[in-house]
């Protein structure tokens, strides 16, 4: 290398490692709102130094007391609503709707089909919150942003996650429509260093190494898997292996023959962070997916996933992962 080209990178390095010192001394004397105001400037560095941060103990305690202070509720359950899966939220009784862009500090929905809604209130017997809409990485929020959701229920007092998502049928068995419980997962991000626990980790949310080999509760997949028999749609329940890749393209022909060959089930975009998360938290998880489409896996044919058919789906199936969902609670 040339000595001027060296100069030259020396001189580039310094005035980076300058702003990045600056502007976390500047963070550290400003409010976590204070971040998420700056961070909406798009401002290209700040955006980047932003995403680099991981929200702390004391921030999502900040988000959390303010939903208190609005909500006279302590939540038992908290519920995931997937793609076209909001109403869900219509079981609530005795609701308060708080939407996301009136909690400062907290991501937004970007997709359709996701309302972008915290819903309180209860069913049966149980206090329940409602996410009527989750956050995938694809729409460019990052791991720590993704978390947020999860560990502010953990604040407020939720110690069960039910998560609901549209996925693709890999396994052929399925069809469109199935509800398959979660019993395991693939995180393909997260076996290439893009774990949602990654970074600094806060010992009061969970441990450094968590246990992931039970997330997904086996008493609650009974308990499911019950109450569908009682309802004479156990053949539209089934029970597979969930595995989450990065979106927000559809998977290729080669790609789903792949994940059948590892042992995949279903795929979909979401959900398993979110487990991942809840779990280092030490809550207990019930996953089901909702067939929406069916993957892919011949070349000879004109079909392809898109979203308007999982939306189309998700919205004739509400209505049995709803009465599903209620009992299920019910019988915690």
């Amino acid at each position: 290398m040339q000595a001027g080209h060296a100069c030259h990178h020396e001189s580039a390095a310094n005035v980076i490692k300058l702003t990045y010192t600056k502007y976390m001394d500047q963070l550290s004397s400003r409010t976590f709102s204070g971040r998420i105001g700056t961070y909406n400037k798009k401002n290209k560095l700040s955006k980047l130094l932003f995403e680099m941060t991981t929200a702390n103990f004391e921030d999502v305690n900040a988000i959390a007391q303010f939903i208190k202070s609005k909500v006279d509720l302590t939540p038992e359950v908290g519920i995931i609503c997937g793609s076209g899966l909001g109403k869900l939220a219509d079981a609530v009784q005795n609701s308060k709707v708080l939407a996301y862009r009136d909690i400062s500090g907290f991501p937004q929905s970007t997709v359709e089909g996701h309302k972008g809604n915290l819903v309180f209130g209860t069913m049966g017997d149980k206090k329940v919150v409602v996410m009527q809409g989750r956050f995938h990485p694809y729409e460019g929020y990052s791991n720590h942003q993704i978390a947020i959701p999860i560990r502010v229920m953990k604040q407020l007092g939720v110690k069960t996650i039910l998560a609901s998502n549209a996925a693709g049928a890999l396994n052929r068995q399925l069809k469109l429509g199935d509800l398959v419980m979660i019993k395991d997962h693939i995180y393909l991000p997260g076996l290439c260093l893009n774990n949602v626990l990654v970074g600094k980790n806060e010992d009061r949310f969970g441990p450094r190494f968590p246990a992931i080999s039970d997330a997904y509760d086996p008493h609650l997949r009974l308990l499911f898997k019950q109450i569908a028999e009682e309802q004479h749609v156990s053949d539209a329940v089934q029970e597979g292996v969930y595995v989450f890749c990065g979106g927000p393209a559809y998977e290729s022909i080669a790609e789903c023959k792949m994940l059948l060959m590892m042992g995949a089930d279903v795929t979909g975009m979401s959900t398993v962070p979110e487990v991942v998360v809840a779990r280092h938290c030490g809550m207990k998880v019930f996953a089901v997916s909702l067939i929406t489409n069916i993957s892919v896996m011949d070349y000879g044919t004109k079909q392809a996933a898109n979203h308007d058919e999982v939306l189309e789906v998700a919205t004739k199936r509400t209505e049995l992962l709803q009465r599903l969902f209620e009992e299920l609670i019910k019988r915690m």
